[in-house]
């Protein structure tokens, strides 16, 4: 099979190659997915400098996320069969083949493109721990969802919306909230280059967003401090801005309003009944149409060095597909 093999850590990408690799077989519990999708994910791109916390020994094949049609299943797996379609969390998903843990498998939607099943559970998962099991959003409530044009901010806007919030899209680029305000219809959009506490408060009459769903960090989340609304919840997903923020705890005593950090992984990791619950309720969502994934654009494996560039450079609204079968 070809795959793309990390083979040093190094800035640029400069330890990737294409190669050619043995077929792998499956084990015990394991299936082996013909791949026709894997998403990109920054961890994915992290990992190539060694700068992710989770850190797998080189050389190794990079791809959290994948959605392909199952050619062979090991012993003891009673749930697939050879030319189902599945989705699911994988490691190796940039490969013609890889075998993933049944455990770790669902069955494709039917309404969903390979692709858009491939970039599906990592975001809606961090999306639904973070607004339904920490924050416990309500409806009618605020939900101001920061870089609203990534994977995981859009699929906030998306979970956020289906759960009767009222959201706010923030983006620095009008081109990407315009797309979102297209396709996804927020209750309001808000470009954060020049600000945007003073918009968010006019926007909710002047009490403040009641969830703020903040993947960036820095400058951001010193910004949302100053526009939570009083018993307010903001949700730190991660630190896109490369800068960590250091929150005043006067503000939060004044403000009443709480800091909760989301891994979804580790959440469900903790509390194992919970996990399962968290994953059996986002792809009910998905086969039942509730949610819409968004695919930016689809790029063959030897375009992985561009279908990077399009996270790195913040150029995609949603998420970006590598495709082992073009």
């Amino acid at each position: 099979m070809r795959a793309l093999v990390v083979e040093e850590l190094a800035a640029e990408y400069a330890g990737c190659r294409v190669r050619d690799l043995p077929d792998p077989k499956p084990g015990p519990g394991e299936v082996l997915v013909r791949v026709r999708a894997g998403a990109v994910n920054f961890p994915d791109l992290m990992q190539t400098r060694g700068e992710h916390q989770h850190k797998p020994p080189v050389p190794f094949v990079p791809g959290m996320e994948l959605a392909g049609d199952v050619e062979a299943v090991g012993e003891g797996v009673t749930d697939f069969r050879p030319g189902d379609a599945v989705a699911g969390g994988a490691r190796g998903a940039f490969a013609e083949l890889a075998v993933v843990p049944a455990a770790g498998l669902h069955r494709k939607p039917a309404g969903m493109t390979y692709g858009q099943a491939a970039g599906y559970p990592v975001c809606y998962l961090t999306a639904w721990v973070a607004l339904v099991r920490r924050a416990q959003v309500q409806p009618g409530e605020w939900v101001l969802v920061h870089g609203a044009a990534g994977g995981t901010g859009l699929a906030a806007v998306d979970l956020a919306r289906h759960l009767g919030c009222r959201v706010i899209a923030a983006s620095a680029s009008d081109a990407k909230l315009a797309v979102i305000e297209k396709e996804y219809a927020p209750d309001a959009v808000v470009n954060v280059s020049k600000g945007f506490k003073d918009r968010v408060k006019e926007i909710t009459g002047g009490r403040g967003a009641d969830v703020i769903f903040d993947p960036v960090g820095g400058d951001v989340f010193d910004e949302s401090v100053r526009c939570i609304a009083f018993d307010g919840r903001i949700l730190s997903i991660g630190f896109t801005s490369g800068r960590l923020p250091v929150l005043p705890v006067n503000y939060a005593l004044i403000k009443g309003f709480s800091v909760m950090g989301v891994r979804a992984g580790e959440y469900g990791r903790q509390f194992p009944e919970r996990g399962r619950e968290n994953n059996a309720a986002i792809w009910r969502l998905a086969e039942e149409g509730a949610v819409h994934p968004r695919v930016d654009r689809e790029f063959p494996l030897d375009g992985w060095r561009e279908a990077f560039d399009t996270l790195a450079e913040r150029t995609v609204v949603g998420k970006t597909i590598i495709r082992p079968d073009l």
